[in-house]
């Protein structure tokens, strides 16, 4: 609500930068550890069908924002996002339910030593490394479209396309995910959207036909990284940790949205570099995330071609 009422910039840094940044990270981490309790067997699927959810967000508010804004203008196109908001947190408070008791024991919240694990500091550097990927390909996308002459209302769609395709993304990879190993499945689907990224995005992405394509493609299999990423937490630490740990782990990714956007950014300010600069690093972040990804298996499950972890 705050936002809706911003005028200068600080306001709309302090609104949405820094309260809604708080806020949205205080409600999404217990939420994810409250899965984490309830599923173990069946926890990438239940983890994964959890966050279809975030894609829904991310089509219909971006399309309340471009729709409602010419017909009762931005502050209350943005009152709209908030009420709907208010009541999905409320509704949440009822159903939100844990099932083991609280350990007096874990310390801090933020639990940098646990970095020291192998398996566990690995696993936070990749999803460091895919998040940073994923948050500069959504937030670029929209103006790459329209620096190569897509029609700018077209152009504001690919992120709704990406979060379209990005609910069967979410869904059905945790289903191979607890059959084939949570990790195996990580770093084949970040191997893919690499692949994408280097191809279709990088030297195919300068008509209306093949940006879209990426947007679905891309939507798809880097949803996999958003569902599963608790869930490989949560197979490299003891359940009773697992709050603990995914907060920690997701509060050093979030340095890579912090930096990694600035960093994108500047690329593309960079002369002689433009967007297939940034594209370019883009792709190798998902490069470095899925080496991770096969690093972690190796340590924790072996370098067999048929391991499953």
């Amino acid at each position: 609500m705050f936002f809706s009422v911003s005028s200068s910039y600080y306001q709309f840094l302090l609104s949405f930068g820094v309260l809604g940044g708080l806020s949205s990270s205080l409600l999404f981490t217990p939420s994810v550890s409250a899965i984490g309790h309830w599923f173990c067997r069946r926890g990438a699927l239940a983890t994964g069908v959890a966050f279809t959810a975030g894609s829904t967000g991310g089509i219909i508010f971006p399309l309340i924002v471009l729709h409602l804004t010419p017909k009762i203008g931005f502050p209350w196109a943005i009152r709209v996002i908030g009420f709907l908001t208010c009541g999905f947190c409320i509704a949440s408070c009822f159903l939100l339910r844990t099932r083991l008791p609280l350990n007096k024991h874990a310390g801090a919240s933020i639990d940098l030593v646990a970095l020291k694990d192998a398996k566990y500091g690995m696993t936070t550097l990749a999803i460091f490394f895919i998040e940073s990927a994923i948050f500069i390909s959504s937030t670029y996308i929209t103006s790459y479209a329209i620096n190569v002459g897509i029609d700018p209302l077209h152009a504001y769609r690919l992120v709704a396309f990406i979060n379209a395709a990005s609910i069967p993304g979410r869904a059905l990879p945790g289903y191979f995910a607890d059959r084939y190993g949570r990790f195996n499945v990580m770093a084949a689907t970040s191997s893919i959207c690499s692949l994408f990224i280097f191809t279709v995005w990088l030297l195919c992405g300068n008509n209306e036909a093949a940006i879209t394509a990426f947007a679905v493609l891309f939507g798809f299999w880097s949803g996999t990284a958003v569902g599963l990423a608790p869930v490989c937490i949560a197979q490299v630490c003891k359940i009773e940790d697992y709050g603990k740990r995914s907060g920690t782990a997701f509060a050093m990714s979030s340095f890579g949205a912090l930096v990694g956007i600035p960093a994108a950014g500047a690329i593309l300010n960079r002369p002689g570099t433009s967007f297939p600069g940034l594209i370019s690093f883009v792709g190798s972040l998902y490069v470095a995330g899925s080496i991770a990804f096969l690093v972690v298996r190796g340590i924790g499950g072996g370098w067999g071609l048929r391991v499953i972890f």
